[in-house]
């Protein structure tokens, strides 16, 4: 889930929708598995230069701490993941989001034979940024790749050039449809997110309708009134049953969430030259 809008208890967010993503971690509906229990993560803009994280490998649903922390943390900007590991490591460093300056990054998917072409993604990530790299995920990977290729320049480009990247790898081993991902990635100001897979069957993302218009749908609704015009939510999984609320990102599609005008465009992943 990635929220942005006026400040928010990040409580409200996590805890109090029918279907949140605390109830998502025990009851997916439309993920690849119905649970995510192999840790957490959450991560917020606020008066620091970078995002702040609060991770563990414990299971969202049976965390107090995150409970007591999301009920005095308020923020316009907000990150939130709940794990299922797909073959690495249960450990922190592994959890999303994951930050690198004043970026935050998450991914649900995977790379098909990620293990088989590990060596070659890992080695082609940008020297000065290769220190950093602290857990040993594909989608950390993905993310230090995409800063390779340029996503604080051009977020849409950095990313099209990184998934061609590892597509073009995975061919050269005869590995078929390597990326599934839906990812959301932010500077503290705006928010891309992207669906892709290389087959074409990605996984599920929405984002809300605008506030404005779910307003006059849903005048009985009062938490509607509390939101402000620019609220965005980028979910998995729709976090209520409210008709119109939920807009589903389409196959192979790119957004940005930011102040003022959003946008959507086809997304299709850029070869090495």
């Amino acid at each position: 889930m990635a929220y942005s809008g006026e400040p928010i208890l990040a409580h409200d967010l996590l805890f109090r929708p029918q279907h949140s993503l605390i109830d998502q971690s025990l009851h997916s509906q439309l993920g690849a598995t119905t649970t995510n229990g192999d840790g957490f993560g959450i991560g917020w803009y606020g008066e620091g230069p970078q995002p702040a994280l609060f991770k563990s490998i414990e299971p969202a649903w049976n965390d107090s701490n995150l409970r007591e922390v999301t009920s005095q943390l308020r923020t316009p900007l907000l990150f939130a993941h709940v794990r299922a590991s797909t073959g690495t490591a249960v450990q922190r460093s592994n959890c999303h989001p994951f930050r690198h300056g004043n970026w935050m990054w998450m991914h649900n998917g995977s790379l098909r034979g990620f293990h088989d072409m590990k060596r070659e993604l890992v080695t082609a990530v940008d020297p000065s940024l290769f220190p950093d790299l602290e857990g040993s995920t594909d989608s950390e990977t993905l993310f230090f790749l995409a800063l390779t290729f340029g996503l604080t320049d051009d977020p849409f480009e950095g990313v099209a050039r990184a998934v061609g990247f590892v597509e073009h790898t995975a061919r050269s081993q005869g590995i078929d449809n390597p990326v599934q991902m839906t990812v959301a990635t932010s500077d503290g100001i705006s928010t891309w997110i992207f669906r892709y897979s290389s087959e074409h069957q990605s996984r599920s993302l929405f984002f809300s309708t605008e506030i404005s218009t779910l307003r006059k749908l849903h005048p009985e609704v009062d938490a509607l009134h509390h939101l402000s015009e620019e609220t965005r939510i980028v979910v998995s999984e729709p976090l209520r049953d409210l008709p119109g609320a939920w807009n589903e990102v389409p196959e192979s599609a790119a957004g940005v969430i930011r102040p003022g005008r959003d946008e959507m465009r086809s997304f299709v992943p850029i070869p090495p030259a």
